[in-house]
């Protein structure tokens, strides 16, 4: 994976918007491996590899997620296309885009 892309990630994180959350985001990538986001009260802390426990869980290609956080790509749109697929806390994937605001 481009730690390019979780570096972007951890560059536009708003800890505003994570005031409170204690929440960790699995991300499954097919064509990178897996990481997780460790969101606590504000903090970030991206990790390699899987969490035991994750809130929510998110499997696509690192270019759907650059997409998402670019705004080209609708997340809900990516979702029934099967382009992301979500298991657990579906609708706290719907607060990435307010947590990672875009440029």
């Amino acid at each position: 994976m481009s730690t390019n892309t979780l570096e972007k990630l951890q560059a536009r994180f708003d800890p505003q918007a994570a005031q409170g959350m204690h929440e960790i985001f699995q991300f499954h990538f097919s064509d990178a491996g897996s990481h997780y986001l460790d969101i606590q009260d504000g903090n970030l802390d991206i990790q390699e590899g899987e969490h035991d426990d994750p809130s929510v869980s998110l499997s696509m290609s690192t270019d759907t997620l650059k997409g998402i956080m670019n705004g080209d790509i609708n997340g809900m749109t990516a979702f029934m296309t099967g382009k992301l697929k979500a298991t657990g806390n579906v609708m706290l994937a719907t607060k990435l885009t307010s947590l990672f605001p875009g440029e």
